[in-house]
């Protein structure tokens, strides 16, 4: 369940002044203006460790990034005895199988951590990058180039990878992060932290290039909403309550991260195994991720509803189901009944609401009115609904004939990602490195004066 991110007694690490984390320390009571005071250190040394970032050259960050991904090799084991500990807390607290999921590294998903940092380090630095330039009669010549945002800053719920991810791609873009990853990943994330901070001093980098705030726990994350002017942007990602507390009480920038209420529409003449195995793929591969499909819309036209549904009820997965859809299974396929409020639903386990629909248009009619715009895929044949399905569906990725699961910045090219934006400002999909850039306009002339 997400944290609720109110003013409360926080815990801390012993010296309120601190600015980095410090694993294992002991902690104890601060007021709101303790936690406050020592949240804007931690901002004001990542500000000073962000302009050394924008200094440094490619050669230097891509020389941190494989040093960091050779140090969560090297202190797998601690990482994974951490884990353990979270792991074992969540469970023993009734903590969902999909949580769980997410919280659970595994020496795969560290070597995979690893990969996409080196990943990173073969990518293009955006920094410096001319977006547009122009030399204007008076000959003054004009660059507008991406330039580092400064200080990023992330509150996240239990999932560990993210500490990584964003971790690299700000190192990557030229910035410093700061970063709450909740309670229910305190250790994983207090391992993590320090393997990262070591690894980036061993590389010549500012170790305050990557702070916690999560020793002063909801408060901490309260102060660094508040902290205007300290921190340049925040991004939460997870779950609807935890996002929507960000947005609605932050003072600092947000760019907010949305809920994966996925849609697959399944148009009359989509093939059957295509079918079959986009909707196993999108629902059962990873169902704890926001990119897994959470509402099935099947044409009424469609003949592969019975392969479909037989094959996801194979593979363990509860429908709930509208009236028709209901009525057009076979006997021996199990279903629940829908309610409304299944429409509305991000399950992020192995559950997929399933409704019939008689045109594109009520498809769209009903993903605009459910969706909470990130992802939405047409299975079709049919050019001309594809087009139609790609221009009508006002969501951050739109897809055809694949599999949900692609919208993830790794997939998409990226190297990583930060999170994936469901609003329209600055960035909007898989928030990569350009998209913790922004950009500065440079004007060089030789004495011109304007008339």
């Amino acid at each position: 369940m997400t944290e609720a991110l109110i003013p409360q007694a926080a815990e801390t690490s012993d010296d309120a002044t601190q600015a980095a984390f410090v694993p294992g320390q002991e902690t104890e009571r601060l007021s709101s203006a303790d936690v406050e005071a020592a949240v804007h250190a931690i901002a004001d040394r990542s500000r000073n460790a962000a302009r050394r970032m924008a200094r440094a050259n490619r050669a230097w960050k891509d020389r941190g990034l494989r040093a960091v991904a050779a140090a969560l090799l090297a202190h797998q084991s601690q990482i994974l005895a951490a884990n353990a500990q979270d792991v074992a807390a969540g469970r023993a607290s009734g903590t969902s199988a999909a949580l769980l999921d997410r919280l659970t590294l595994t020496s795969d998903r560290i070597r995979a951590l690893a990969a996409a940092l080196e990943n990173l380090a073969n990518l293009p630095d955006p920094v410096g990058n001319v977006v547009r330039g122009q030399t204007l009669p008076n000959g003054l010549r004009l660059r507008q180039i991406n330039v580092p945002m400064g200080v990023v800053a992330a509150i996240y719920e239990a999932r560990p990878n993210v500490t990584v991810d964003i971790a690299g791609l700000g190192l990557k873009s030229g910035n410093a992060v700061i970063l709450r990853g909740g309670s229910a990943a305190a250790a994983t994330n207090s391992a993590l932290v320090t393997v990262l901070r070591e690894a980036l001093e061993s590389a010549g980098l500012p170790a305050d290039a990557v702070q916690s705030v999560d020793q002063f726990g909801r408060e901490g994350a309260n102060a660094l909403m508040r902290a205007r002017g300290r921190v340049d942007v925040l991004i939460p990602r997870g779950g609807r309550e935890l996002i929507q507390s960000v947005v609605t009480n932050a003072k600092v920038p947000v760019i907010e991260t949305g809920e994966g209420n996925v849609h697959i529409f399944l148009d009359s003449s989509a093939n059957e195994d295509m079918a079959v195995d986009i909707l196993l793929n999108a629902k059962t591969q990873r169902p704890s991720v926001c990119n897994t499909v959470e509402t099935l819309l099947v044409h009424s036209d469609s003949t592969v509803l019975p392969a479909v549904a037989a094959a996801l009820r194979s593979a363990g997965v509860t429908l709930h189901v509208d009236d028709r859809i209901r009525a057009a299974l076979p006997a021996t396929v199990a279903s629940v009944p829908a309610t409304e409020e299944d429409w509305a639903t991000e399950y992020m386990d192995l559950d997929l609401a399933v409704a019939m629909v008689d045109s594109l248009d009520d498809a769209v009619k009903h993903i605009r009115t459910w969706s909470t715009g990130h992802t939405e895929a047409i299975l079709t044949n049919d050019l001309a609904n594809a087009e139609r399905f790609i221009a009508e569906v006002d969501s951050a990725a739109v897809i055809v004939n694949a599999s949900t699961r692609f919208t993830d910045g790794g997939e998409l090219g990226l190297g990583a990602e930060v999170g994936i934006s469901t609003q329209k400002l600055h960035a909007r999909g898989p928030m990569g490195l350009t998209e913790l850039t922004t950009t500065k306009w440079i004007v060089q002339g030789e004495g011109q004066i304007r008339g």
